[in-house]
């Protein structure tokens, strides 16, 4: 997802529990695999390891969970995302 902050294009990338409640947010101007291990680290760091990564299809989130060591534990599909989707709403 992106926003626009001060007439420029921004990428909010989140990260939330299994409730659905948000427990990371972070901004960046690209969507390179630099920015998604910055974030993972971040959110990593900050509340542990988790059982599963649910991403979209982007490949700079395999590649970014490849290199932390949670490619194994990454889900993709339709509706799993879902419920990152509808934690930003409000934003």
């Amino acid at each position: 997802m992106f926003v626009k902050i001060d007439d420029e294009r921004r990428y909010l990338w989140q990260a939330v529990d299994h409730e659905g409640k948000g427990l990371e947010s972070f901004e960046t101007k690209t969507r390179d695999r630099k920015a998604v291990l910055k974030f993972l680290r971040k959110a990593l760091k900050r509340h542990g390891c988790t059982e599963r990564f649910v991403t979209d299809c982007l490949r700079s989130c395999g590649g970014a969970l490849k290199e932390t060591g949670g490619a194994a534990r990454r889900e993709t599909g339709r509706w799993d995302i879902n419920r990152a989707e509808n934690s930003h709403l409000a934003f």
